[in-house]
């Protein structure tokens, strides 16, 4: 059990942050809140600009015209929200093992055992 309280929280928070998974799926959540970000913020401009000036702004030369990056994003979080990651499939399977321990120290090997 000490090796689970030393150890092998430590190894899942690892592997889960070093997820690959998780990687691409951040990265992809950051591009999509970027893109709705300047999206409704030239959206905002663009409307005072309307007031302000008393025209038509044309926005139809915005990089966003057309595309509902609301949705892009809101699929983005979904995805996050709902992000499966394959190790957490084995810790799972392993602490419903009557010797978890053992079956995640077969998940996660400690490198110090390995050396001596």
């Amino acid at each position: 059990m000490l090796w689970l309280k030393e150890r092998g929280i430590a190894c899942v928070a690892e592997s889960v942050l070093n997820s690959e998974e998780l990687d691409k799926t951040v990265a992809r959540l950051v591009v999509a809140a970027r893109h709705d970000g300047y999206a409704q913020g030239y959206a905002e401009c663009s409307h005072h600009v309307v007031n302000a000036l008393k025209v038509n702004w044309d926005t139809s030369k915005s990089a966003t015209h057309g595309v509902d990056t609301g949705a892009a994003f809101a699929a983005m979080k979904t995805e996050f929200d709902n992000l499966q990651l394959p190790v957490m499939d084995l810790v799972n399977v392993a602490l419903q093992s009557e010797d978890h321990v053992a079956q995640l120290k077969e998940i996660f090997p400690d490198e110090d055992e390995d050396l001596v």
